[in-house]
């Protein structure tokens, strides 16, 4: 989809997703000192409003001006701080080791520009930073439920790491994600890579 469909997407209302942030980025990002962080394609910034409450220095990047304008009432409205950029990842650059937090959620491009987003994304982690990606993992088209179902935009653990150039991966798996699908509990298979730059 491009930015005038998810502009259409987000022009609704309603939240298009959870106003919580997701389980992940908040397990995986809870014990960190805060600091400046980069959340990539944040849609309406339920990751960045939560990062910002936590006491970071939120950049929120998305293509989708509808998202980041929803993103911004709702950060207004809770007193959150952050800053919105509109720009298109597989062109937009971020400045090059300049946050301690690189956070991608639900990120899905062709492979050539994931692996570019993936490598500015590493770049731009401070010495010390962590980068953590959660999205829909391969696996969930036969073993899951819901997300995208074009096979070559979905994640691997290893497809993921091996786009990172100079981190050092911790972790990197895949993870299970309970959802409900009408009215039945359910469960969505996820990839979790989280890296830290030396």
């Amino acid at each position: 989809m491009d930015a005038k469909a998810w502009d259409e997407r987000y022009a609704g209302t309603e939240l298009v997703w959870s106003a919580e942030p997701n389980r992940f980025v908040a397990a995986e990002t809870g014990d960190l000192p805060p600091g400046r962080a980069l959340d990539l394609a944040a849609g309406e910034g339920r990751n960045s409003i939560w990062l910002a409450k936590q006491g970071w220095q939120v950049t929120a990047v998305d293509f989708s001006a509808a998202a980041l304008a929803k993103g911004k009432l709702l950060a207004d409205a809770q007193g959150a701080s952050v800053e919105w950029i509109t720009a298109d990842l597989v062109t937009w650059t971020p400045k090059a080791e300049a946050y301690d937090l690189v956070l991608i959620a639900y990120l899905h491009l062709p492979e050539d520009e994931m692996q570019s987003v993936l490598a500015k994304a590493a770049h731009s982690l401070a010495p010390g930073g962590t980068f953590l990606l959660i999205g829909h993992d391969l696996a969930n088209l036969t073993e899951g439920v819901g997300g995208p179902q074009d096979p070559s935009i979905l994640h691997t653990p290893d497809k993921v790491s091996a786009a990172l150039p100079g981190v050092n991966v911790t972790r990197a798996e895949r993870v299970r994600r309970p959802v409900t699908v009408e009215g039945e509990p359910r469960e969505a298979i996820d990839t979790l890579v989280r890296a830290v730059r030396a």
